[in-house]
């Protein structure tokens, strides 16, 4: 009886034509990481955050969402790289960034809902220092009247304003009901009966839903999806954390897929700071924060805060052994804590 060895290379030398290495099982292609910059989380994360995915940091505010962004934006700028990141509430703090390492100069902030208007008199137009009067970029009045050739009002409108103008002259007590000049009828109130004396019934309001998050969301989605098109960024940040989850939520599954896709073909990392979870399994990774703790180092200074961060969701796992099971494993909860310290307190 032939062996097993033997068996398996008939059967794929069989069905060589129609399926290749039909049981041969396929190698699983892992990853490359980014360290983050955290030994605990690159340990945690076996080398840091998966090139070429999405990565999704949720949490409520508070919670190091930031932090960690801008740690790993900050490894990425050191080692030469150009990051993005696309603000949707300006929420940034340059300062603060550069405080953490981040090279501003291979950065790109992109604010949403920002509007500049022209609020001094001299408004700069190149880079040379060169100035123009404010009152040279106003557009001209439009004319107004005859045919727009600013003659005065159309005739027909005068017309119209006649009686208006006569009976501004007269007196009023020349002007009765008898007069030829036409009265305007005043229209009566209407009652309003209440059926309930203790309360009173108002019309019921349509509620509406203010478009303005609703629209710096759609500009951030448009702005992502140029930056991916046009490459030559290896890290994308898309901080929607300052979003109710009711907008963030509104985002077609469709955006998150095809941002996955484009992620995957240009190896750049995107990072999704929101409060709930919104790519669902577009998301390569997702780490759940939680609010962070004050440190009790010192009793009357503070010195930093203490987070704690939870890996809910992570494809692509490197495994020990080559063999694949025919069930999915059950995923197990990795967490760990994380130390952010303040400039005072120095390095312990």
């Amino acid at each position: 009886m032939p062996s097993t060895v033997v068996l398996r290379q008939q059967i794929e030398a069989a069905l060589s034509n129609r399926i290749p290495s039909a049981l041969t099982p396929t190698p699983r292609i892992l990853r490359p990481v980014a360290s983050i910059g955290i030994p605990a989380l690159d340990e945690l994360l076996e080398g840091g955050l998966p090139l070429g995915a999405i990565t999704e940091m949720v949490g409520p505010e508070c919670s190091g969402r930031t932090s960690l962004a801008l740690s790993f934006v900050s490894q990425m700028t050191q080692a030469g790289k150009v990051c993005a990141w696309v603000d949707v509430s300006n929420a940034l703090h340059p300062e603060s960034a550069a405080a953490t390492g981040v090279d501003l100069s291979r950065l790109l902030w992109i604010r949403c809902g920002v509007q500049q208007s022209l609020n001094t008199e001299y408004v700069s137009t190149s880079t040379d220092g060169f100035t123009l009067p404010k009152k040279y970029l106003i557009p001209r009045p439009i004319k107004k009247g005859l045919h727009g050739g600013g003659f005065g009002p159309h005739p027909r409108n005068e017309v119209k304003g006649l009686s208006e103008a006569v009976s501004g002259f007269l007196r009023p007590e020349v002007t009765a009901p008898g007069c030829a000049e036409p009265q305007r009828r005043i229209k009566p109130e209407r009652e309003v009966f209440q059926f309930d004396a203790l309360r009173q019934v108002a019309p019921r309001k349509k509620r509406t839903v203010s478009g303005k998050p609703w629209s710096r969301i759609e500009q951030a989605l448009r702005v992502t999806d140029l930056l991916l098109q046009a490459g030559g960024f290896s890290a994308i940040v898309l901080d929607m954390g300052s979003i109710a989850p009711e907008y963030a939520s509104r985002v077609p599954l469709a955006t998150w897929f095809r941002y996955r896709a484009a992620a995957e073909k240009s190896q750049v990392s995107i990072l999704l700071l929101t409060k709930h979870v919104c790519a669902k399994s577009s998301a390569g990774l997702v780490l759940r924060l939680q609010p962070g703790n004050a440190l009790q180092d010192e009793k009357t200074v503070f010195t930093g805060v203490e987070y704690r961060v939870e890996v809910a969701r992570e494809r692509f796992k490197p495994e020990s052994t080559n063999v694949i099971p025919l069930r999915k494993p059950p995923q197990r909860a990795r967490d760990t804590t994380w130390h952010s310290r303040a400039t005072w307190a120095g390095a312990r």
